[in-house]
């Protein structure tokens, strides 16, 4: 069976601007203007019909960051538009910098203490402003700062694994 490649949600759209069909677009790359970098998208609409486009342009007018979609020109399409997210599938991504990582690569790894208590495995990450929260989910569910080096020590993608420095009675 062959593997479905993994995604990254990099936006959404968040309603028209004007009337000539353009759209303001949130965008969750850094910076914000970088999402038009990665193409094709895969648009995924809320009713969950998905399409892939390509060719999107953009700019970032300091306030909005404004698309046009091909074959888009019309202010009440892109009202019924709102809320489709844009993927792009992982490989369109640079490879991370050292001690940074895409968090759909950490999804599924195992996480240990440094005294090799099993604490289950990735779930997901959030960001809380301050920091990100790596999610395990195994006995329990817990959240774990991800700062390195003071609670996440390594990451080995080779041993799909995760070592943190967390009490796990915590």
């Amino acid at each position: 069976m062959k593997d479905i490649e993994r995604r990254i949600l990099l936006g959404r759209v968040a309603g028209a601007f004007g009337v000539r069909g353009e759209i303001k677009l949130e965008s969750f790359t850094e910076p914000r203007s970088a999402i038009f970098n990665y193409q094709p998208w895969i648009v995924r609409s809320p009713s969950g019909q998905e399409s892939t486009l390509t060719g999107v342009r953009g700019r970032d007018t300091g306030k909005h960051l404004i698309a046009r979609f091909p074959g888009v020109d019309d202010r009440d399409v892109v009202e019924a538009m709102r809320g489709t997210e844009v993927y792009v599938a992982r490989s369109a991504l640079p490879p991370p910098k050292p001690d940074e990582y895409y968090w759909v690569d950490l999804e599924g790894l195992d996480v240990k203490t440094v005294e090799g208590v099993s604490l289950g495995q990735v779930s997901h990450l959030f960001s809380t402003g301050s920091n990100d929260v790596l999610v395990t989910r195994g006995d329990r569910e817990r959240m774990i700062p991800f700062v390195l080096p003071e609670f996440v020590k390594s990451v080995d993608f080779d041993a799909n694994l995760v070592v943190v420095d967390w009490d796990p009675d915590f």
